[in-house]
């Protein structure tokens, strides 16, 4: 760790115009998901977090699709019985695996995995195993377990279910509902970080907090992203009611890092910060971003965190909304370590440099194509397509952006195209191949209305949606600075990103 250096926040005025701008920004636009250091010099650095494409092996290819299709037949993730009985008891069978590690739980409603992937990346340059387990997948199911910063390999992936299968059907066969496909995944995690061993775990709940099968860690550092309206069926119609739900990941005298967040969610979080004897760390107050200023390839930052300041830090992820999850993220690993608490000195500056530095966050304004430009995004709520139109409008500045949307059926799709109705200029609507997409006739509908008929193009297939797309954006002349977003949801942009041919 480096000496702390003179901070502007020495100057009271300086700081007031820090904490001022930070609480003028619209919360709704702040989207902000014990190993041994032998293994860990084995393992060497972090390797950056590619998407796996299938495996190449046919056999093994054939035992994760079998592993895919069982976990498929079992509760999706959408369908929820609110109780942690049966993760614990699972939990209880393979010996508490997830109390081998300390971890840093994440909840929220958008940039969980963003953060979460930040965080992965600070911890390994210091020199720490990680084990992270987010969702949903952009490709491949092995995402949602990583270790030191690569996605699980898929014989692992299928060994680590073979192991557990057994201690599933078990727990099967005693409670009155089956494990869903998000604890067996969540169990898996757990036990392939304990058999690792990790270092620290980061661990990004499901949905919700207090009920979500994550929430069997005894979490240190609580961090919890901006709090928007989603999933309202299930976690509540109000900040407040959403905020109480997540609160529950805040254990008793843990850290929490708190994102800028609606005044009612806020209070509903402090609250239960006081009742549960924990710490917090506001941002704009606490820690927060200083400046920032667009650069080649994502943006450069000065950030504030809880020991000092940390100047000129590249991170490769373009908008607003990223500087902000690198603010929370990196007050979250000084957490993790003590700082602000038992002592007051930053982090080492080139070591969080060269980890920011490395962060990737796949399917979050990612660059899949030049020309025409194709970026894909997985905005699927209003809060995240409008951190994700100022995106990239300041990243990019296209002079006509082609949309291709594809939604969920469950999701306040009208309130997600009139975010994307001023920056988009014409809009390809589409559907993905999950049950739950929206159909395309449905969504132009909706479409017409935000957009009128002229800028609304239909193609029920996605393939068919992006060679529209890219050719409405080739109608200009080839530097004419047209681009193509693709966007909606998770699902539709892991598979535009195999369709343009990655992974």
């Amino acid at each position: 760790m480096s000496e702390q250096q003179p901070r502007p926040f020495d100057d009271p005025d300086a700081f007031d115009e820090i904490v001022d701008a930070e609480s003028d920004r619209d919360p709704d636009l702040a989207v902000i998901e014990a190993g041994s250091r032998t293994l860990r010099t084995q393992a060497g650095p972090p390797r950056g977090d590619q998407v796996p494409a299938r495996p190449a092996d046919p056999e093994v290819d054939k035992a994760l699709r079998e592993i895919e299709q069982e976990l498929a037949s079992r509760w999706g993730e959408t369908k929820l019985e609110p109780s942690v009985s049966r993760i614990k008891a699972l939990m209880d069978l393979l010996g508490e695996p997830q109390h081998a590690y300390p971890s840093i739980h994440i909840t929220g409603t958008n940039g969980k995995t963003s953060t979460a992937r930040m965080i992965e990346a600070l911890l390994g340059a210091f020199e720490l195993r990680t084990g992270r387990y987010t969702s949903p997948h952009v490709q491949s199911i092995t995402e949602r377990i990583s270790l030191d910063g690569v996605p699980m390999e898929a014989e692992r992936f299928i060994a680590t279910y073979q192991d557990i299968k057994p201690y599933v059907d078990m727990v099967d066969a005693s409670q009155d509902y089956r494990l869903s496909f998000f604890e067996v995944l969540t169990g898996m995690g757990y036990a392939a970080f304990a058999d690792a061993p990790v270092d620290v775990a980061v661990v990004e709940v499901g949905m919700g907090g207090g009920w979500d099968a994550t929430n069997v860690i005894d979490g240190s550092v609580a961090v919890i992203t901006p709090i928007s309206l989603d999933h309202t069926d299930r976690l509540g119609g109000t900040p407040a009611e959403i905020a109480a739900e997540k609160a529950g990941i805040i254990k008793q005298g843990a850290t929490v890092i708190l994102a800028q967040q609606p005044v009612e969610a806020a209070q509903v979080m402090l609250k239960k910060a006081v009742e549960a004897d924990a710490t917090v760390a506001r941002e704009g107050m606490e820690f927060g971003v200083v400046s920032r200023e667009v650069a080649v390839g994502g943006q450069l930052v000065t950030l504030r965190g809880l020991g000092g300041e940390y100047e000129e830090v590249f991170l490769p992820l373009h908008g607003a909304h990223q500087a902000h999850n690198a603010s929370v993220a990196l007050a979250a690993v000084e957490a993790f370590f003590g700082v602000g608490d038992q002592h007051a000195r930053t982090l080492d500056m080139e070591t969080v440099r060269a980890a920011f530095a490395s962060v990737t966050s796949p399917g979050r304004l990612e660059v899949v194509r030049r020309s025409p430009t194709v970026i894909l995004d997985a905005a699927h709520n209003p809060a995240g397509a409008r951190v994700t139109a100022d995106g990239v409008t300041e990243a990019f500045g296209f002079s006509r952006l082609i949309g291709v949307v594809g939604a969920s059926d469950d999701k306040d799709v009208k309130a997600v195209l009139e975010a994307f109705e001023p920056v988009f200029t014409e809009i390809v609507v589409t559907q993905n191949s999950s049950h739950r997409a929206m159909n395309a006739d449905e969504l132009a509908a909706i479409a017409v209305e935000v957009f009128g008929d002229e800028r609304v193009v239909v193609e029920p297939r996605l393939d068919d949606a992006l060679e529209a797309a890219i050719t409405l954006a080739e109608e200009e002349a080839e530097y004419s600075g047209a681009g193509v977003l693709v966007t909606g949801s998770v699902i539709t942009v892991g598979e535009a990103r195999l369709l343009l041919g990655k992974g």
